[in-house]
C-alpha cells in the first residue's frame, strides 16, 4: 500500500498501564495495540509504548501502518478456505462463511476481521485470549491464507488442475 494512510481506519483495541517501582515511588507508562485496515484486504496490528496514551496509540498506529498485510478476500465477503494459527498460548480456527451469515467472532479477532473487509466469516479462540495476543494470531492466520489462483503459480500448474482434485 502506497501512502493510502487517509483511507486507513484505526481501532485501539487495548491500552495498559504498567507501573514501574523507584526510589521515589511509582512512574506509570502506557502500551497500546491497534488495529489499522481499509476493509478492502489490508490489515496490520501495532504496538506503542509512551509516557502518555496518546503519544503510545501514536507510535501503535505508525507500528501498525508498517505492518500492513494483504489478506485474499472471496466473493466480496469471505475467506478462501479454513485456517488454524498459533502464537504463543494463544490459538484461533477461521472458517468460510456463507453470504449474509455476518461475522461471529469476539472482541479482538473481531476488529481484526473487520478492518480486513471480510463479512461473513466463523471464528473460535482457543487458549490465552489476552488482547494483544488475540491480535497477533488473527494476523498470523490471514497471513497463511491462500487462493487457488496463489496455489496453481506457486505449483506451476494450471488452476483447473487443483479445482478438479
Amino acid at each position: 500500500m502506497e501512502n493510502n494512510a487517509s483511507e486507513l481506519k484505526e481501532k485501539v483495541v487495548a491500552i495498559n498501564r504498567v507501573a514501574k517501582v523507584v526510589k521515589g515511588g511509582r512512574t506509570f507508562r502506557f502500551s497500546a495495540v491497534v488495529v489499522v485496515g481499509d476493509e478492502n484486504g489490508h490489515v496490520g496490528v501495532g504496538n506503542g509504548k509512551a509516557a502518555e496514551v496518546p503519544d503510545a496509540i501514536k507510535k501503535a498506529f505508525k507500528n501498525a501502518e508498517n505492518n500492513l498485510i494483504e489478506v485474499p478476500i472471496i466473493n466480496k465477503s469471505t475467506i478462501p478456505h479454513e485456517i488454524t494459527a498459533k502464537y504463543l498460548a494463544s490459538r484461533v480456527i477461521l472458517k468460510p462463511a456463507p453470504k449474509g451469515k455476518g461475522i461471529v467472532a469476539s472482541g479482538t479477532i473481531r476488529i481484526v476481521v473487520e478492518l480486513a473487509g471480510y463479512t461473513d466469516i466463523y471464528t473460535k479462540s482457543y487458549g490465552s485470549r489476552t488482547k494483544q495476543n488475540a491480535a497477533k494470531v488473527a494476523i498470523s492466520a490471514l497471513k497463511k491464507l491462500r487462493t487457488v489462483e496463489k496455489l496453481a503459480s506457486l505449483r506451476d500448474v494450471p488452476v483447473e488442475h487443483i479445482l478438479k482434485k
